[in-house]
């Protein structure tokens, strides 16, 4: 890899590229359509980790929300495989934050599936609460898991 990871806001024009990134990143992974039509919503933004190769760009994170009065919402978060562990997700969590913030918004939600520790390690580390259950949400190869509601508010 030939360059340092940046975060960049993303758009319509990179539905496509981010539904591939989600798709190594979940079992259920979002199409091109779904996701462009996450970007056509009023107050959603979209950003991601880009990767500078030697004569292209890899994705290698994102981050999808909306805000609006005065609340955001997480609603996909990913990290590729190859690029987890190094704190990235952390990265883009805060980066979202900030965006959220300068959208105006007092409070980010989020859900995350209850099996998913590292990701629930990661929220409630930067100070996220539960504030919720949904029993069964996620459907896995074998059953289900809960989603766990989280908020954090922003100062």
């Amino acid at each position: 890899m030939s360059g340092a990871i940046r975060i960049v806001a993303a758009g319509p024009q990179d539905a496509a590229d981010i539904a591939a990134l989600h798709a190594l990143c979940f079992e259920a992974g979002w199409d091109e359509k779904a996701v462009g039509d996450i970007l056509a919503m009023p107050g959603a933004f979209a950003l991601v980790a880009e990767w500078p190769q030697a004569d292209d760009v890899l994705y290698v994170g994102f981050v999808l929300a909306r805000a609006a009065a005065g609340e955001a919402e997480i609603l996909s978060i990913g990290v590729a495989p190859a690029a987890r562990g190094a704190g990235l997700g952390l990265v883009l969590l805060e980066a979202a934050i900030v965006r959220a913030m300068a959208m105006g918004a007092q409070s980010l939600f989020l859900e995350v599936a209850g099996d998913n520790r590292p990701a629930v390690g990661l929220y409630e580390k930067r100070g996220f609460v539960r504030v919720g259950v949904r029993p069964g949400y996620y459907a896995r190869k074998e059953g289900s898991a809960a989603a766990l509601v989280m908020r954090l508010d922003l100062e």
